[in-house]
C-alpha cells in the first residue's frame, strides 16, 4: 500500500489548524487523503499490543491475529508482553515505551486491572487510543474500550451442560477454581452455578479448591477432593489446563468414565481432549476476534477520530461456543471437527 507524500507547508498548516477542534475534544485525525494504514504525519500507522504474557497460547494467537490484521490495514503492530501473568510493572514499562515510540493506537490485556490505569489514562492525555481486550480495567478506566468474553454466561453454559449430562443423577459437585479476588474466576464460578441451578450454599458442593487455572495444581486439587468425598460425580474446572489436571487425577481413581468434567477456553489441546473424551465439553471464547476488533478500531481511531459505541456493560462481547461431540438438553452446540477449525493454539 502506498501513502501520500508530504503536501506543501501552507497546504500542512491549514491541515493542523484544521484538526485542532477534533484534537482538542481528545480525538487524533488524519489529513484528508490519508489511507486506513497512514498516521497523521504520513507514515505508516502504528500500533501496540501488550499481552500478558508472550508465552501462553492463548495471547500468542491474539498476537498474531493482531499481526495480521494490522498488516491487512497498512499498519504495523508493534507487540510487547509482560513478565509473568500478574506483573504489572512490566506491563506499565511496555506502555511507557510504546508512547515514546509514536503508536497512536494500544491495545492490553490488564495484568493488573487496577494498577495499570494511571499508566493508560497518560497514554489517554497524549491523544492515543486505548482499548483493553481479554480483561477490563477497573471501573473501564483508561480506556475507550474493550472487547472481552462474557465469562458469567460462558460459565452457565458449562453449568447447564453438566447439568443435562446428570439427567436425572444429583450431583456431586467438585468446584476447581482459579484464586480469590480474580473478576474473570468469580464471574465464570457465578455463572456455572446458575447454569447448575445452584448457589454457593447448596449441599450438592462437595467442596472447592482453587487452582490458578495450572494443569498440576488442578489434578491435585482433584486428588484432594476426591480423598474427602469419593461420590464426586460432576466437576466445574476455570479453565483447561485445570480440567486435562482433574481428569488424570479422576483417571488415576477409576472415576473418568462416571464423573461428567465441563470446562472453558477453547484452544486446541482442550478441543481434542473433548474428541477424545477426557473433557465432556468446553465452553470456546474467542481470543483472535478481540485483537482483530481491536486493531480495526485502532485503525477507525486514527482515520477520523472515531470511537466505538461501548455497550453498558462496558464491554463487547465476542462471544461463547458450546463444544461438545454429544449435544444435550436443547443446547446449542458445535462439534469437535468445527471447534479444531476455529480453536487458538495448538494441540499436544
Amino acid at each position: 500500500m502506498t501513502f501520500p507524500r508530504r503536501i506543501p507547508m501552507p497546504l500542512a498548516l491549514a491541515a493542523v489548524l484544521l484538526a485542532v477542534p477534533t484534537a482538542l475534544a481528545g480525538c487524533s485525525a488524519t489529513k484528508t487523503g490519508d489511507t486506513a494504514g497512514s498516521s497523521d504525519s504520513g507514515g505508516t500507522l502504528k500500533i501496540g499490543l501488550v499481552t500478558k504474557t508472550d508465552s501462553n497460547p492463548y495471547f500468542v494467537s491474539m498476537r498474531d491475529a493482531a499481526t495480521k490484521e494490522a498488516k491487512a490495514e497498512g499498519a504495523e503492530l508493534i507487540a510487547k508482553a509482560g513478565t509473568a501473568d500478574g506483573d504489572n510493572d512490566s506491563q506499565v514499562t511496555a506502555v511507557e515505551n510504546l508512547i515514546a515510540s509514536g503508536v497512536k493506537a494500544i491495545l492490553i490485556t490488564p495484568n493488573d486491572s487496577k494498577a495499570i490505569v494511571p499508566t493508560l489514562k497518560a497514554a489517554q492525555a497524549k491523544g492515543i487510543f486505548v482499548a483493553a481486550l481479554d480483561t477490563q480495567t477497573d471501573g473501564n478506566q483508561g480506556v475507550d474500550a474493550t472487547w472481552a468474553t462474557d465469562n458469567t454466561k460462558a460459565g452457565e453454559e458449562q453449568g447447564a451442560y453438566v447439568k443435562a449430562a446428570l439427567g436425572s443423577t444429583a450431583p456431586v459437585l467438585a468446584m476447581l477454581d482459579l484464586q480469590p479476588g480474580v473478576s474473570v474466576g468469580d464471574q465464570r464460578h457465578a455463572g456455572f452455578l446458575t447454569g447448575m441451578g445452584l448457589t454457593d450454599d447448596s449441599p450438592e458442593i462437595a467442596g472447592t479448591q482453587d487452582t490458578s487455572g495450572d494443569q498440576a495444581k488442578g489434578q491435585t486439587a482433584m486428588e484432594n477432593l476426591l480423598q474427602k468425598n469419593d461420590a464426586i460425580n460432576a466437576v466445574y474446572t476455570i479453565n483447561e489446563p485445570a480440567a486435562i489436571g482433574a481428569y488424570t487425577a479422576l483417571k488415576n481413581a477409576g472415576k473418568d468414565t462416571t464423573t461428567v468434567l465441563g470446562s472453558i477456553d477453547g484452544g486446541c489441546t482442550g478441543v481434542t481432549a473433548v474428541k477424545d473424551g477426557k473433557i465432556a465439553a468446553t465452553v470456546m471464547q474467542f481470543p483472535s476476534k478481540m485483537a482483530v476488533e481491536g486493531v480495526k478500531a485502532a485503525v477507525a481511531f486514527a482515520k477520523d477520530g472515531t470511537k466505538p459505541t461501548v455497550p453498558a456493560s462496558g464491554y463487547i462481547d465476542t462471544g461463547v461456543q458450546l463444544i461438545t461431540d454429544k449435544p444435550l438438553g436443547g443446547l446449542e452446540a458445535k462439534d469437535t471437527t468445527w471447534g479444531l477449525q476455529n480453536c487458538w493454539g495448538t494441540a499436544s
